[in-house]
């Protein structure tokens, strides 16, 4: 069974910064394309960046500058490093992997990691 698990969250100061991680598991499945999705009480889930199977990556606005997504192929791992948090970082944060077979390269489809507690203090 295929699964994406996501771990790094927790509580952290204003201004502090936290590294989210997001592992497929299973030696026969790698990440093609990774995504950092996030919910807020009582908001839309929204995505907050993206990772190209190339490495190319795209951040929603008020991201920018304060968080990089970027992936380790050989540990098919997809990363969150977030710096300068702010309290309005605080959400329930989601992996979303696109994921491929190693063996033959055939997409496996979508899947989710259960979601890690981001919650910054003022």
């Amino acid at each position: 069974q295929v699964q994406v698990v996501e771990s790094g969250g927790g509580l952290v100061q204003a201004g502090g910064s936290l590294t989210l991680s997001c592992a497929a598991s299973g030696s026969i499945f790698s990440i093609n394309t990774g995504d950092w999705y996030r919910q807020a009480p009582g908001k839309q889930r929204e995505l907050v960046a993206h990772i190209t199977s190339g490495g190319s990556t795209n951040y929603v606005d008020s991201v920018k500058g304060r968080f990089t997504i970027s992936r380790d192929n050989a540990k098919n791992t997809v990363y969150l490093q977030m710096n300068s948090l702010k309290p309005e970082d605080t959400a329930v944060y989601y992996c979303s992997a696109v994921l491929k077979r190693t063996y033959d390269g055939a997409y496996v489809g979508t899947n989710w990691g259960q979601g890690t507690q981001v919650t910054v203090s003022s």
